[in-house]
């Protein structure tokens, strides 16, 4: 009898396994989930909020937005029916830190965007207008340092290859409305023509390509290999010189086979351009390319000797016989003797 009094007075579970106290009475009560003031105990329900807004109540059974409750109890049995580690509780808060990281960047990005197609660019493009269509003798007023800045700013701002892109495709067009205006040059224009907008353009480079210097350095040549001013040459090239050069070839051989036909300055900066531009074209025309630029011929070898003196000859043959003869040789011989 003694020790069944003795059980009598140890916790008992009831079928749903709720915590029920003997007493000496025999009759169980209920185990008091939390104490308040008072001495009456009540059930703590818990109320969370759910991502539109509501709080969510439910007895025994929370809500969690994330898996960062480390226990929530069954209704049923009352025991822990699972528990979060610490480990996936901080992946979590990574995963929506990460998440609210990648939004506010992508939102600090469209609006950089948009801050480089409303001010940025209008400003280069407008500035970059002014410096192609410049001729030699105006003075245009384009604030250098003012441009310098914005490219700053685009490359600061990762838009890179955007600048570059716009920067290109400005020129490109450009150089097709200068190709288009070239074909309509008469044949006894075209040389002094061609040399205009080459002389235009390479002075236009002269003042593009500084002030473009961070857009050349953080990304043309360190990711593209390449350099800003060969790259707007090839443009040049590309969609200029090598649309007319069919018919620009024949016209400089033949202006070069009749002195002063056309002027030796433009002559020189024509046959020199085009050199610059491709290398490999001075080989359409080595006579030509040779009278202006040094070695293009391989060098001078003794067994040629003969050919070389047949040149000279026939090259003075053909002054005399344009004009220019070679004067009165005895008053030179004259002149040494004395």
């Amino acid at each position: 009898m003694e020790a069944m009094e003795d059980d009598s007075s140890e916790v008992k579970d009831d079928h749903n396994h709720n915590h029920r106290r003997s007493s000496g009475d025999g009759k169980a009560t209920p185990a008091l989930s939390s104490q308040v003031p008072g001495g009456m105990g009540v059930s703590q329900p818990v109320c969370s909020v759910v991502p539109g807004g509501e709080p969510a109540m439910k007895r025994g059974e929370p809500w969690s937005p994330s898996p960062c409750g480390s226990k929530f109890m069954d209704s049923d049995s009352g025991s822990d029916s699972s528990e979060v580690s610490e480990t996936e509780c901080s992946a979590a808060n990574s995963e929506e830190k990460f998440s609210l990281d990648s939004t506010s960047k992508f939102l600090l990005n469209a609006m950089a965007i948009e801050d480089y197609m409303k001010n940025h660019w209008p400003n280069l493009e407008e500035a970059i207008d002014r410096l192609l269509i410049q001729n030699l003798s105006d003075h245009i007023s384009v604030s250098y340092a003012q441009i310098y800045g914005y490219v700053y700013k685009c490359v600061c701002q990762q838009h890179s290859e955007l600048l570059y892109g716009d920067l290109t495709s400005k020129i490109t067009a450009h150089l097709q409305q200068v190709s288009t205006q070239l074909q309509a040059s008469p044949p006894q224009s075209l040389i002094e023509n061609f040399n205009v907008a080459l002389t235009q353009y390479l002075a236009s480079l002269q003042c593009i390509v500084p002030v473009f210097i961070y857009l050349n350095k953080f990304y043309i040549e360190s990711k593209l290999n390449r350099d800003l001013k060969e790259d707007l040459m090839k443009l040049f090239a590309d969609h200029v010189a090598e649309k007319h050069l069919s018919k620009l070839m024949p016209l400089l051989i033949k202006a070069h086979s009749m002195p002063f036909q056309v002027q030796p300055s433009t002559m020189a900066s024509v046959v020199k351009g085009l050199y610059s531009l491709r290398p490999e074209w001075a080989q359409l025309a080595p006579a030509l390319f040779s009278s202006f630029i040094p070695q293009i011929h391989p060098p001078a070898v003794e067994s040629r000797l003969p050919d070389y003196a047949d040149h000279d000859r026939k090259l003075q043959m053909e002054l005399c016989m344009n004009g220019f003869p070679r004067g009165d040789q005895s008053r030179k011989r004259a002149s040494e003797d004395s």
